[in-house]
């Protein structure tokens, strides 16, 4: 019997859904919300009415595109936490009324953990290009960063993390400042490939230890760039491509030494990376030198999987499915929570 499961994702500003049967993603579908681009980040009020303007056509357009009604569904998973609230609510709340109404069960999804599984999304029975277990994983998006050993689907264990900002953070704080947008990882992104990686040094932490910080960066970006349109108000608009360079390029930095000594220290060269800071370019190419000079077997999801998406959550979904590890129809959505 075959085993279909329709993912739902809404933790921050898309509302994405996406089916999968028997372990191979068969549609996934997003909605993104282009009003926060005004207010140079995401409004909870305004992310939770367009989740619930979203929702039903997403879903119905998911379970098209999947060629699957709803009464073929095994089960609904949904992201439980973390996230914003408001939109986590929708999104629960909507699973938890469309697995009621089928009489199937529900499997709450931590969002985190379903970054890290996104690994296993196969978009077709030949597809076998996932990790083997143990293996290392880099989670880094707007709000976290850590690293990851991976024993198995449900068995994970923080070995680092940020103790203040995220990596993604920093880089949309300081893409703020300059006056480019938001959200700030693309548009950095993009001009970073245009730049001089080498031509401003900032500060890099010293945190003891697997865990990261990056609120010294932000700040000593933050002060030098004072002093700069101090002597050139136009400063920015004359070295942008040199800004967004050499800010990627420390922030990679941080992340892949910590990275490079928890691979050695492990002795694990099974490395992936995940989350919304993995389709920065820069750090997909230390992924790949890594690989070319210390061996690593290395793991990058493809695009449409790094930012938030429901394959990931119904990937997840699949096996806990499996485990027979559903959700209670009590248990309320959680803003705040990290893999422990």
């Amino acid at each position: 019997m075959d085993t279909i499961i329709l993912g739902i994702e809404s933790s921050c500003d898309d509302t994405s859904a996406a089916v999968i049967k028997n372990g191979v993603l068969l549609s996934s579908v997003i909605a993104s919300q282009a009003v926060h681009e005004a207010y140079g980040g995401v409004v909870p009020e305004l992310a939770s009415r367009a989740h619930q303007q979203n929702i039903v056509p997403v879903v119905h357009e998911a379970l098209k595109r999947a060629g699957v009604t709803k009464e073929q569904l095994s089960a609904i998973a949904f992201t439980r936490g973390p996230g914003l609230m408001g939109s986590l609510l929708v999104g629960v709340s909507f699973a938890k009324g469309l697995a009621r109404s089928l009489d199937i069960p529900m499997i709450d999804v931590n969002h985190l953990q379903g970054h890290v599984l996104a690994h296993f999304i196969k978009e077709s029975e030949d597809d076998h290009n996932q990790p083997k277990f143990p293996f290392i994983c880099l989670l880094v998006s707007g709000g976290n960063s850590q690293i990851i050993r991976v024993n198995a689907y449900n068995d994970m264990e923080v070995l680092g993390q940020t103790i203040d900002d995220a990596a993604g953070e920093a880089i949309d704080k300081c893409s703020k400042v300059m006056g480019l947008g938001y959200p700030g990882g693309p548009i950095i992104d993009k001009l970073a490939r245009q730049g001089n990686p080498k031509a401003y040094t900032f500060s890099k932490p010293h945190i003891p230890g697997y865990d990261y910080s990056f609120s010294g960066l932000k700040t000593s970006f933050l002060y030098s760039l004072r002093e700069w349109l101090k002597e050139d108000p136009d400063f920015i608009e004359h070295h942008k491509t040199d800004l967004a360079a050499s800010l990627e390029k420390t922030i990679v930095d941080i992340l892949m030494d910590k990275l490079r000594k928890v691979v050695k220290d492990t002795g694990i060269n099974e490395v992936a990376v995940a989350g919304g800071v993995s389709a920065n370019n820069g750090l997909r190419n230390a992924f790949h030198e890594h690989a070319d000079k210390y061996g690593w077997k290395i793991y990058i999801p493809k695009f449409g999987y790094t930012t938030d998406n429901a394959a990931m959550i119904a990937i997840t979904g699949y096996y806990k499915f499996m485990d027979k590890d559903f959700c209670t129809i009590d248990k309320p959505a959680y803003s705040r929570v990290t893999i422990k």
